[in-house]
């Protein structure tokens, strides 16, 4: 069997959607290392727990910009004085040894990606209702109602996009959801192009004169 090419998947949703648990839930039923998420770059401050390389790859300004003149990075934003990006070349190589990519961006990164590479496989989820998305972020209880607003008003401006996207999830009933973000991923492997070159040595041999 052929090493086939990785898939690279983009997942987008408003805070609260429920993106990075079913991104941590499929990967944690993966445990074939045929799948992962993909590190972006930031130039924020390393908070307390987290460990460079895993959550973030942690530079300076300098280098960030430097990242972006060099045409890097698939895509970047600047959030409150902070940088964020993803490495093209990281990107590139794993996806070439047969790993598909999860990118947890939001649509403007989204945007970016696509316009590179229009093949790319984009994914939104959205909540069930405001309802359930406003309870989601009140759960939590890290931010003040002042901040909650906050993150309700972000949230519809990236719901506004939820139509430049190929698919749709409403994180209704995760485990519903999950297995339907697993299909996405299984019939994007299942493809002809991906197929043709996995098993090029079957489909030789069921043609043999």
């Amino acid at each position: 069997m052929t090493q086939a090419p990785g898939n690279l998947f983009i997942l987008a949703a408003p805070s609260g959607g429920g993106k990075s648990s079913l991104i941590k839930a499929l990967l944690d039923k993966c445990h074939d290392g045929s799948m992962q998420l993909s590190v972006s770059l930031t130039t924020r401050a390393m908070r307390p727990g987290e460990q460079n390389g895993k959550h973030y790859h942690f530079v300076s300004q300098d280098e960030f910009k430097q990242q972006i003149a060099e045409g890097n990075l698939f895509e970047w934003a600047e959030v409150f004085g902070n940088y964020y990006g993803t490495s093209r070349t990281v990107i590139e190589n794993t996806l070439q040894q047969g790993i598909d990519v999860f990118l947890d961006i939001d649509w403007q990164g989204a945007r970016q990606v696509k316009a590179q590479l229009p093949d790319t496989n984009s994914i939104f989820i959205a909540p069930p209702s405001r309802e359930a998305l406003r309870h989601r972020l009140t759960g939590r209880g890290q931010d003040s109602a002042e901040v909650i607003e906050q993150r309700m008003a972000l949230a519809r401006a990236e719901i506004e996009h939820y139509d430049e996207f190929d698919y749709i999830l409403v994180n209704d009933d995760f485990d519903q959801a999950l297995k339907e973000l697993e299909s996405i991923v299984c019939a994007q492997r299942c493809l002809r192009a991906q197929q043709v070159v996995r098993h090029k040595k079957l489909f030789t041999e069921l043609l043999a004169e």
